[in-house]
C-alpha cells in the first residue's frame, strides 16, 4: 500500500506544458513581429505593466481567499489577462497555486490568452491588417 505525502500548498504549482511554453513562445513571436514590422515600444511596456498589475491582483486575491477577505472577481482577473496581463497571471497562478484547478476558469483564461495574442498579431502584422480592412 502506497502512502501519499500531503500536497504542500506553499509550493508553486507544477507547470503544465501550456503554462511553461506560453510566455517563451509569445516572447519569440513578439520579437519576430517587432523585427519584421514596426511595433511601438510602448506595447512592450503595456505588456509588462499589465502583467505586473495582473500578478499583484492574483496575489491579493489569493491572500483574500486564504484570509476570508474581499475577493477579486474572476471576471476582473480574466479582463486583466485579456488586456495583456496574462503573462503575469501565469506566473502568479504558478507561484501562488491560485486558479490552477478550476476547469471553467482555466478554459476561460486560456481563451483570453489566445484572444490577446490574436489581437496583437492582427494589430501588427501587415497581412492581417489588410485582411481586417
Amino acid at each position: 500500500m502506497r502512502v501519499h505525502a500531503p500536497r504542500r500548498r506553499d509550493r508553486p504549482a507544477p507547470w503544465s506544458m501550456a503554462s511553461a511554453l506560453a510566455i517563451p513562445v509569445f516572447v519569440l513571436v513578439y520579437a519576430a513581429v517587432a523585427l519584421l514590422w514596426h511595433v511601438p515600444a510602448w506595447v512592450a511596456g503595456l505588456y509588462l505593466a499589465a502583467s505586473a498589475v495582473c500578478f499583484l491582483a492574483y496575489a491579493r486575491d489569493k491572500s483574500a481567499a486564504t484570509a476570508g477577505g474581499g475577493r477579486t472577481s474572476e471576471r476582473a482577473l480574466l479582463l486583466l489577462g485579456l488586456a495583456g496581463g496574462w503573462p503575469g497571471a501565469i506566473l502568479a497562478q504558478q507561484r501562488y497555486r491560485h486558479k490552477t484547478s478550476k476547469a471553467a476558469f482555466r478554459l476561460a483564461f486560456w481563451g483570453t490568452v489566445v484572444l490577446n495574442a490574436a489581437a496583437f498579431l492582427a494589430l501588427h502584422v501587415p497581412l492581417l491588417q489588410a485582411w481586417r480592412a
